[in-house]
């Protein structure tokens, strides 16, 4: 069975102590979706947050940043106009165990750019390099080739369709992820939810669920 998931970079700071987060770990991919943890979520706005931080990269960033701490961190979040997300959709044949991961400076916020690929819109598929994942669309086929570069690399195959529906399925995992966000950040960031739902939406590609 071909499963999707969208997936963010585990990459942490050391040090931080706005929000309860997940303890460092090695390299690997955090699944948003509607059913995460208190503290998955904490991490992933966290990872989300720090993908933006370029504070001293760009002098005089306007608006200029807020000497709260906790208002800080999050301007970048509330303020880039062009938020990235380190990440993308991880797609896994449990059958196997084979997996294709988005590579570095892939970006989930570009995940639509699979449905305009998969419905041949489009010839451009950026998934990052190292690994260099590959996507091969033949007669209705998809050939995915979790590294290009690695001899005797597995290879994933599954029809076109039925990955255009996984793929698509998955925006009902951000949209969950944006739900739980909102909730989350009733406790952990007051007076702030609706405005990092918003800004979590523009960073996933994703419309915030209406608030109940």
């Amino acid at each position: 069975m071909i499963v999707v998931h969208p997936v963010v970079e585990l990459h942490f700071r050391g040090g931080f102590s706005l929000w309860p987060v997940g303890k460092p770990t090695t390299f690997d991919f955090l699944r948003l979706h509607g059913g995460m943890s208190p503290v998955d979520i904490g991490t992933a706005v966290m990872l989300i947050v720090a993908c933006n931080d370029v504070e001293g990269v760009f002098p005089g960033e306007d608006p200029p940043r807020p000497a709260e701490p906790l208002d800080r961190f999050l301007h970048p979040l509330f303020t880039t106009d062009k938020l990235f997300v380190a990440g993308g959709m991880r797609i896994t044949d449990t059958t196997t165990g084979a997996a294709l991961l988005p590579g570095c400076c892939s970006d989930l916020n570009e995940w639509r750019d699979w449905l305009d690929y998969l419905d041949e819109r489009s010839l451009r598929l950026d998934l990052g390099h190292d690994p260099f994942p590959l996507v091969e669309v033949s007669g209705g086929t998809v050939r995915l080739t979790p590294d290009q570069e690695q001899p005797g690399s597995p290879v994933i195959e599954t029809s076109a369709p039925g990955l255009r529906r996984l793929v698509a399925g998955a925006e009902d995992d951000l949209t969950g992820f944006l739900r739980s966000a909102g909730v989350w950040a009733e406790q952990y960031l007051p007076g702030r939810s609706a405005r990092l739902t918003a800004a979590l939406g523009r960073a996933l590609d994703v419309v915030p669920p209406q608030a109940s």
